[in-house]
């Protein structure tokens, strides 16, 4: 027998759901009106998201999508226990965002060498080193850092990685200062058995409460990878109403799992969450009608072939 599929499952009894739709999901389809993500930001607020990736402050050049995320802050209406955060690569993003008035930032790390390579010409070790100021300046400001790890099941450019690989830079993350550590399969390869294998590596140095998981669907395994990241006791789920997003590194790619369709296999589990479905997936009709296309929510879709049957 399999030892990584011998530990009894360990579910949690309520899930914080990450929503980041307005950023990871927006920046990688084109663009919408600065209205059209306030009333995305204001909704999913609404719908009882307490964490939302409201912007990205990187350069336009490179992200050009994201170019008005300080407008976006400025814009929304806030929700009193509602944390409104924003990635921020470097110390003059990270300026940028604390200006802007977001309650929480984000950096982001890979797990493989040559996805770090070509994306950020840099290392791993130099990517992490570049980090620290970052996470120094938002410590003596009172803002919490979290942490993403890219390609922790697969690399576009190197195929598999190594769970040993994906602990080491969690850790790392970590012992930085930051608060959660993200686990991001940023090309959507992974089974449950890849998650699972990573998961118990990164588990041997990361307390499970300071874990979230963040899958892509493009080969239609989130819903059961998130199954799997459920029964080892993790509690953070990352995911963009109406499944918004891509990947540029894969063709095809579907983008992140749909945040309806985790509310409703929570929902199914008796997990706890928070979140109103209904008016969650107004929300993803409406980003999906700004940006000319079909919500790639399964459950979305279901839901307003409902609505309008009835």
């Amino acid at each position: 027998m399999n030892p990584s599929n011998s530990i009894a499952p360990t579910f949690p009894t309520a899930v914080r759901i990450v929503e980041v739709g307005p950023r990871d999901g927006l920046q990688n389809e084109v663009a919408v009106s600065l209205e059209a993500k306030i009333a995305l930001v204001n909704t999913l607020a609404a719908a009882g998201l307490t964490t939302i990736e409201t912007g990205s402050f990187v350069s336009p050049k490179w992200v050009p999508q994201m170019a008005d995320s300080a407008a976006v802050f400025a814009g929304v209406s806030r929700k009193a226990g509602v944390t409104y955060t924003a990635l921020t690569p470097n110390l003059q993003g990270y300026q940028a965002a604390k200006t802007a008035g977001a309650d929480e930032v984000a950096i982001f790390g890979a797990a493989s060498e040559a996805f770090s390579q070509k994306n950020i010409n840099c290392s791993i070790a130099e990517s992490l080193a570049r980090f620290e100021p970052v996470v120094a300046a938002a410590k003596a400001d009172g803002l919490r850092v979290r942490g993403y790890v890219s390609c922790v099941v697969g690399c576009p450019y190197q195929g598999d990685v190594a769970p040993s690989e994906v602990a080491r830079v969690a850790k790392a993350l970590l012992e930085m200062g930051c608060y959660e550590i993200s686990l991001g399969d940023t090309i959507g390869v992974g089974t449950p058995a890849k998650v699972l294998a990573m998961l118990d590596a990164v588990l041997e140095v990361v307390p499970v409460n300071k874990i979230a998981v963040h899958f892509h669907d493009t080969y239609g395994q989130a819903l059961t990878n998130i199954y799997a990241a459920l029964s080892r006791g993790v509690a953070v789920i990352d995911s963009a109403v109406a499944g918004l997003g891509g990947c540029p590194y894969a063709a095809g790619a579907s983008g992140n799992v749909a945040t309806e369709d985790v509310v409703y296999l929570l929902d199914g589990l008796g997990i706890k969450h928070g979140v109103a479905l209904n008016t969650l997936a107004r929300a993803g009709w409406a980003i999906a009608e700004a940006l000319g296309k079909a919500p790639s929510s399964k459950v979305g879709l279901a839901l307003k072939a409902k609505c309008q049957q009835n």
